[in-house]
């Protein structure tokens, strides 16, 4: 039996974002529009970043803080549906060392003028510390940077 530790957790948030469909998806497939919320602290330090937004298609994100910690994310997108959901998994590495797997669905959903936003994640995390609240956190966050930016805040 292995000595690394691993736990299994999942969560889903909901968003209601006052943009149509078509802006929200624009706000994760253009890597222009990405780059404008995807990011962490405005105190980081940005590193590497692609998005190749298709199947098979990988995105990559780096930074940190300034002589601090450096977080990697290595994504692969495996089922895209223009305007309505993405399918991809992650990796999240801290220092080059892999903390965690996540299997992320990201669906939406027109609702007159405004979209319902649905993420649901399943990961698997490898080390002692417990990172699920931490990590469901900083997607809430994210999420509350899509929001501002496609609704123009």
């Amino acid at each position: 039996m292995s000595s690394t530790p691993i736990t299994h957790a999942s969560f889903t948030l909901e968003r209601k974002l006052d943009a149509p469909v078509s802006r929200v998806w624009a706000a994760f497939s253009d890597y222009g529009n990405k780059k404008k919320w995807f990011h962490g602290p405005d105190e980081w330090t940005q590193g590497e970043s692609s998005l190749d937004f298709r199947e098979g298609g990988t995105e990559t994100d780096t930074g940190g803080p300034e002589g601090g910690f450096v977080s990697t994310m290595k994504s692969v997108y495996h089922d895209i549906v223009e305007n309505e959901r993405m399918v991809y998994t992650y990796e999240m590495y801290l220092n080059g060392e892999r903390m965690s797997v996540s299997l992320s669905t990201i669906e939406l959903e027109s609702d007159g003028d405004s979209t319902r936003l649905t993420l649901t994640e399943q990961g698997a995390y490898f080390t002692a510390e417990d990172h699920v609240e931490g990590r469901k956190e900083g997607t809430e966050g994210l999420l509350d940077a899509l929001k501002a930016f496609v609704e123009g805040n």
